[in-house]
């Protein structure tokens, strides 16, 4: 499976978040084409902060590969991710993080910070931003649309 598709099936997970009515963002980790995980943000559901989709999706991952390091896998998400995943996703050792739409209140990937590829950590996750980005973003957007009206 190439980007497109894998974040295809992260935009699956982010419309599930909406039955619970969480922010819409999905997340799937593979390894080569196979995925390893899937997770949507769980926080309204869970009452926990920490329980966006990235955060689910990398527990689920390194539990499946019984290792914390997830050094030949690929995160992808719908959302640029924020401080607290970039992070995670770092410590990981993902090798990559593919995401759809930058978040431009709280992207630590490129908006705000370059947490993924900062020189000044110890690990740097290659990135590659805007893959079905209009689909991701547009999800997003009637999500608060509705929340507004």
């Amino acid at each position: 499976m190439d980007d497109k598709a894998l974040m295809s099936v992260a935009l699956e997970e982010a419309r599930a978040a909406l039955a619970h009515d969480d922010v819409p963002i999905g997340c799937v980790i593979a390894r080569g084409d196979e995925v390893i995980a899937r997770a949507h943000n769980a926080r309204e559901r869970d009452t926990d902060p920490t329980a966006h989709a990235e955060i689910l999706a990398l527990r689920a991952a390194a539990k499946a590969l019984g290792s914390w390091r997830l050094e030949a896998c690929s995160v992808y998400v719908t959302l640029e991710p924020c401080v607290m995943c970039a992070g995670a996703i770092v410590l990981s050792r993902a090798q990559r993080l593919v995401y759809g739409a930058p978040d431009r209140k709280a992207g630590a990937v490129r908006s705000l910070y370059n947490v993924a590829d900062d020189a000044r950590l110890n690990h740097r996750v290659d990135v590659t931003a805007g893959v079905l980005e209009e689909g991701s973003a547009e999800l997003l957007r009637a999500y608060f649309s509705a929340k507004r009206a």
